[in-house]
């Protein structure tokens, strides 16, 4: 085993810890996924609790889904994370979780698409509602296709939220934003609705986030 391998399977110990902690992965729910290389995936199993995995249960799948390695059963929603590496190029990790504001808009069917904090315009862009597909089938993987050239971030149509980015720090922050968005979302409305921001406000963030994107470097923060 690399050390490159060794060093993701931690990284994927330690994400799925803090989904669990956060209460964004109750039970068995969520799972998480990087690429390893051009041909195969390193994903959490199926069956397992986030707080409680250990390196030696991760599994090893190809870009078909077929398990190359692991002693654990590949998680039934895979096809989802193949999809997006599919059609991604630069994406390198995945994750999918239920944090509960973000996956009660979800069931609603209401997309996390106003325009009201700029936060969210800087990290994900607007968040957009897949049509919902059964867990575990093609279906879902086609509901995402219309959204991944443009968006970082999915909700699933009565299911959960899917992020995704060059690492997995990046997607799980990205899993972290659009839940404080989704609270800030209730809470305006419960408010009266929030003032949104003008296309001239916009026009000026969406510049800011590709200076960002170009600027961005460096070694990632760790704990």
């Amino acid at each position: 085993m690399s050390t490159l391998e060794i060093d993701l399977r931690r990284q994927l110990v330690r994400f799925g810890r803090s989904m669990h902690r956060l209460g964004y992965a109750p039970a068995t729910a969520g799972n998480l996924s990087v690429r390893l290389d051009a041909h195969r995936i390193l994903a959490t199993p199926t069956g397992c609790s986030k707080g409680l995995l250990k390196i030696s249960d991760m599994v090893i799948v190809d870009m078909e889904g077929n398990k190359l390695s692991g002693f654990r059963n590949v998680t039934s929603e895979i096809g989802m994370h193949l999809a997006v590496y599919r059609l991604r190029s630069d994406v390198h990790a995945i994750v999918h979780a239920h944090p509960p504001v973000a996956t009660a808009f979800a069931a609603c069917r209401k997309p996390l698409d106003e325009p009201i904090c700029s936060e969210i315009v800087m990290t994900t862009g607007a968040v957009p509602l897949a049509a919902y597909a059964t867990t575990g089938t093609e279906e879902v993987g086609a509901s995402l296709e219309p959204f991944l050239p443009t968006s970082d971030a999915i909700l699933l149509a009565n299911h959960g939220l899917l992020t995704y980015g060059e690492t997995l720090l990046d997607a799980f922050m990205k899993t972290e934003s659009v839940e404080h968005f989704a609270n800030v979302c209730l809470l305006a409305r419960q408010l009266g609705g929030a003032v949104p921001l003008s296309d001239g406000d916009l026009e000026k963030l969406e510049r800011a986030r590709m200076r960002y994107k170009r600027n961005a470097s460096g070694e990632p923060c760790h704990t």
